[in-house]
């Protein structure tokens, strides 16, 4: 359910209004920004609300048959828009810590809500940045962004993961799976991998048995210790406080 309703139309402008446009494709895994000066382009995305799809032919030739959703957007003073504000202007809402706005460090308590301004989800001439992400890929390539892609350098690192990744079992070792890119180090190409994390070996198996064998280790001797006292109490004639001894044999 939206938290506004109200839309007022943008206002025309005779200054210059410069947008800048953050265009990200999920098959490339790149991003792309480029301003636009010229108002009459920018007019097709007035009106529309986040999440919305459109066509961006009226862009340029090079985006010609690509349509976009709008993810975000950021205006001129810095405040981001939040979705299901139907509103094209600032309003202040009360937030709870980590809402889109008001960031979950900043609350002075726990569970402290708190006013802040955010922008409506409604784009107009006040938003300077937009962030767009490619759902449809139009008649060329757009330099930068679809005509090449990026590797991925971001591979699991955690041995769960990994084994979920190339379908493994316990028993493999993940090691020879993990994903490794080429990397120039002092005029030396090197294969360079993330640490793998929770992996079993045997020098961890062997650091657990020896904190187990610790742990039992004190328990015997607080058992004995607690053996060697109530025997003491016991030849002395005194009472054994309550609860204490229960589970130890003398």
């Amino acid at each position: 359910s939206c938290l506004f309703s109200r839309f007022t139309p943008p206002s025309p402008s005779t200054s210059t209004h410069i947008m800048r446009f953050v265009i990200q494709d999920p098959l490339s895994g790149l991003s792309k920004k480029f301003e636009i000066e010229e108002e009459g382009k920018v007019r097709i995305f007035f009106g529309k609300k986040l999440r919305e799809e459109i066509d961006i032919s009226a862009l340029g030739d090079e985006y010609k048959g690509y349509i976009v959703k709008i993810t975000g957007g950021i205006d001129r003073d810095g405040f981001s828009m939040r979705n299901g504000v139907l509103v094209n202007n600032r309003v202040r809402l009360l937030m709870n810590p980590g809402d889109v706005g008001f960031q979950a460090w900043r609350a002075r308590g726990k569970g402290e809500r708190i006013r802040r301004s955010v922008r409506g989800c409604i784009v107009d001439i006040d938003i300077s940045v937009l962030y767009l992400t490619i759902v449809q890929k139009g008649d060329s390539d757009i330099e930068g962004l679809t005509d090449v892609s990026k590797d991925r350098q971001l591979p699991p690192k955690r041995a769960s993961k990994i084994r979920r990744l190339f379908n493994l079992t316990k028993y493999d070792d993940v090691r020879k799976y993990a994903v490794t890119h080429t990397k120039t180090l002092a005029g030396t190409e090197v294969q360079v991998g993330p640490k793998i994390q929770r992996l079993v070996t045997p020098q961890r198996l062997r650091r657990k048995s020896e904190k187990y064998g610790l742990m039992q280790e004190r328990r015997r001797k607080r058992k004995n210790e607690l053996r060697h006292y109530l025997k003491l109490l016991k030849s002395e004639g005194k009472d054994v406080p309550r609860g204490l001894g229960l589970h130890v044999q003398l």
